[in-house]
């Protein structure tokens, strides 16, 4: 029998085929470059986010700082270096508020409302978008479908109401017809329906956007390999563009549960009246009346401050939901 031949590999190869290790010879890590270096390397880069930075630095991080007249009785007038402290009190104040409590409520019912209606609308349009062949009829659609996210509340608003108000192009049908007209827009029993339909038709189409990213990036020869092995539209569809779109949805869903209780200002503030505040009174509503009308100002800022660190720990427990589920989240496990 011949004898058994012993592979040597030389000093600097790796476990398996000569190759090198990842880790470099003797098992240790490739050194990393210094900062100074990786700095010099990528100058052009980081003077690009400058302007963002400063920015987030200017309208975000600083107004931070504003937060500390929550646990005084703040007055404009004094400033914040005179205000006198008074703790907690204003958050006792704001937990023992029953007109709190019900902003909170119609704030949760109406996102949980639109996280269930409005989250299927721009994966379907991404979908049908992505099935579209030609494309300039794509793009066509694309513009009609985008365009209402450009438009102001105020103009969306008014759209509504010339088709579904008392006088609108609706209740003029119905009454052509026989019947009696309808208001839904001063309706607080389809509030709820309303401002989610709204929502939908101004931004649905500008949240494709993400999906259509996302739809992109799926290898091509997935749904060529399922083709050949018989698969239909429907099962490509199920078991490999959904599954495709998964992470950007969970990253999605994270945001948005993490913004919950900010349903919007300008939507609601507009529609107020019309329905009355028992059925359009959110939480940034509540800041708006209680702070600027009433001069109540470390109050208002207390009630934005339980709003943001609600806000924070809905995202953490999100995140944590998401690793379990074995998706990356926001941010990777530690």
């Amino acid at each position: 029998m011949p004898d058994r031949v012993t592979v040597v590999s030389p000093p600097d190869a790796g476990p398996v085929g000569g190759l090198p290790s990842p880790t470099g010879p003797r098992g240790k890590r490739a050194r990393r470059h210094p900062l100074r270096a990786r700095l010099r390397r990528d100058w052009q880069l980081l003077l690009m986010t400058v302007p963002a930075i400063g920015l987030l630095l200017l309208f975000h991080y600083v107004p931070l700082l504003g937060n500390v007249i929550a646990f005084q009785d703040y007055s404009p007038y004094v400033g914040i270096k005179e205000s006198p402290w008074v703790g907690l009190s204003n958050f006792q104040w704001l937990m023992l508020d029953a007109s709190f409590w019900d902003a909170t409520l119609n704030t949760l019912t109406i996102t949980a409302f639109q996280l269930v209606f409005y989250f299927p609308i721009p994966i379907m349009l991404a979908i049908l978008l992505d099935s579209v062949v030609r494309p300039r009829l794509r793009l066509f659609i694309q513009g009609i479908v985008y365009m209402p996210h450009f438009f102001s509340w105020v103009l969306v608003v008014t759209l509504f109401q010339q088709m579904f108000g008392g006088a609108g192009l609706l209740a003029q049908i119905l009454r052509d017809h026989g019947w009696s007209g309808i208001d839904i827009m001063t309706n607080p029993d389809t509030f709820i329906v309303l401002v989610t339909a709204e929502s939908v038709w101004k931004d649905a189409g500008w949240g494709t956007i993400i999906f259509l990213a996302a739809l992109a990036a799926i290898n091509p020869n997935l749904y060529e390999a399922a083709a050949v092995d018989g698969a239909s539209r429907w099962r490509r569809m199920w078991h490999i563009t959904l599954p495709g779109l998964r992470p950007v949805f969970v990253l999605l869903l994270i945001l948005r549960l993490g913004d919950a209780l900010n349903v919007g200002f300008e939507q609601f503030f507009l529609q107020r009246d019309a329905v009355g505040r028992d059925a359009a009174e959110v939480l940034d509503t509540f800041v708006y009346w209680r702070t600027l009308l009433t001069g109540e100002w470390s109050y208002g800022a207390a009630a934005g401050l339980v709003k943001g660190v609600t806000g924070l720990i809905l995202i953490l427990i999100a995140n944590k939901v998401a690793h379990r589920f074995g998706e990356q989240g926001i941010y990777k496990r530690s």
